[in-house]
């Protein structure tokens, strides 16, 4: 019994210390109690050692300071989805999802949604009326287009605060003899796509110089590179959108560089973990065994939503559950809650070609040599232009700071916090708190790590 008194009084010791990660070891030592047999130690009933522990994690929960309110930014409430770029970005990211072969996959809704109307611009007829499906746009409704130019504003306004964005979007096109100057300066100066001519294979690839592109515009960010090899033929047309994304939280994480723990995604990897403790937005689906959880970035004007299966699996089946609808419902529930979180300090890195998923959704006419009509933006005519195709280089970094001068807040004390340890995969979603946009979507299967070969 002395071995089980001199582990008590470390929980209880434990239990005054503010830095997170302390909290998670207490599962540890309640482990150790419990498969602990050593000559010091007598034989104990395991229902009554429960029993004890009961009482010991009573006492240290009775023992705490009472919650303390943190001065942070206003988080304005997440519930409806009545922006245009929701549909397509859970549409899209299911898309992609669907047959399992997509791994750490982000995209960009907004920057999507902002590039495929700037194209529709240079279409007619079918295909711009596959254009108009896509976007949900009906007759001559502006109500999108304003829209996207109001949600890009507001980001451009949050970026440097909320979080830092390096982003950039361009429409590429190989022997094009002529666009259309209306065109072209609608797309530059309404959208704020680049046009870029691919003309000289001598010096670059097309696929190199899309590829340099893309790191040009995440601020030198490492890109990942398409899965299968990209042919142009004359009059192609490719969109690009290239995005890398920091949050600053609304309070800072702590961190030790050396406290690896282990990640089990796709692959099993040992990875740095953060940790905090607080009141958050967070809501338990029990039936779906999914925990949502909502984290605020720097003055408000966007928050981070984790969705995180209850147990170790695939994100086949949370995927599946993507709707519109139910995602609506979740965040519609979401209350403050203590909360103790642990999150992987990672970075990920997708690159996709969004063809064969834009077809999907609709989107046929635009990729085809003969039938697709842009003679809006070539006064070639139709047939002369086509979408090759669209890219999307995305980057997302996952990291301790805060926006504060101070760098980090010190943890909350909460009583008997819900646990939220993300150390398997989870979906992330990024939001515009101002205009209600998608600004990112996507998967975290894995991370970078060296890989755990011996566990599980």
């Amino acid at each position: 019994m002395l071995a089980f008194t001199e582990q008590t009084e470390q929980l209880r010791s434990l239990s005054k210390r503010k830095n997170q990660h302390l909290l998670f070891r207490l599962y540890n030592i309640l482990q150790r109690l419990l498969l602990f047999k050593g000559p010091a130690m007598v034989s104990i009933s395991p229902v009554p050692l429960l029993f004890l522990l009961v009482l010991a994690l009573q006492s240290i929960w009775s023992s705490a300071p009472q919650e303390q309110k943190v001065q942070s930014s206003p988080q304005p409430e997440i519930s409806s989805l009545h922006h245009p770029t929701w549909s397509l970005g859970l549409q899209l990211y299911r898309s992609l999802r669907i047959d399992g072969s997509q791994t750490n996959t982000f995209i960009s809704p907004l920057l999507l949604a902002n590039s495929l109307l700037a194209l529709e611009g240079g279409a007619k007829g079918s295909t711009a009326g596959q254009f108009h499906d896509l976007l949900r746009i009906t007759n001559h409704d502006k109500a999108v287009g304003e829209a996207l130019t109001e949600a890009l504003k507001s980001v451009h306004e949050a970026n440097g605060t909320s979080y830092t964005l390096q982003s950039s979007s361009a429409l590429f096109s190989k022997q094009v003899p002529k666009l259309e100057k209306g065109f072209l300066e609608k797309l530059q100066t309404h959208f704020g796509l680049q046009h870029v001519a691919l003309e000289d294979a001598q010096k670059q690839t097309d696929m190199e110089k899309l590829q340099s592109w893309a790191k040009s515009g995440m601020d030198g960010e490492e890109t990942a590179d398409l899965e299968l090899a990209l042919e142009t033929k004359p009059g192609a047309m490719i969109l690009a959108n290239a995005l890398h994304f920091k949050g600053f939280w609304d309070r800072g994480f702590y961190h030790e560089n050396q406290d690896l723990r282990s990640f089990f995604g796709t692959k099993y990897t040992k990875v740095p973990m953060m940790h905090r403790s607080g009141v958050y937005r967070h809501y338990e689906d029990m039936e779906n065994m999914v925990q949502v959880l909502e984290l605020g970035l720097w003055e408000g004007k966007a928050s981070m939503v984790l969705l995180l299966p209850f147990h170790v699996e695939s994100l086949a089946r949370l995927d599946s559950l993507l709707t519109p609808d139910r995602v609506e419902k979740w965040l519609g529930k979401l209350n403050s809650t203590s909360m103790a979180l642990s999150l992987p300090r990672t970075k990920i890195s997708s690159t996709v070609n969004l063809q064969k998923q834009l077809a999907t959704l609709g989107l046929v006419d635009a990729w085809n040599e003969t039938s697709a009509d842009f003679s809006t933006a070539s006064s070639l005519g139709r047939g002369k232009l086509h979408l090759r195709a669209v890219l999307h280089w995305t980057s997302l970094e996952l990291a301790p700071e805060s926006g504060s001068k101070d760098g980090m807040h010190e943890d909350e004390d909460v009583e008997k916090p819900k646990i939220f340890y993300a150390d398997h995969s989870f979906i992330i979603l990024v939001r515009d708190n101002s205009t209600g946009a998608l600004l990112m979507i996507g998967a975290l299967d894995q991370t970078d790590g060296p890989a755990i070969h011996d566990e599980l």
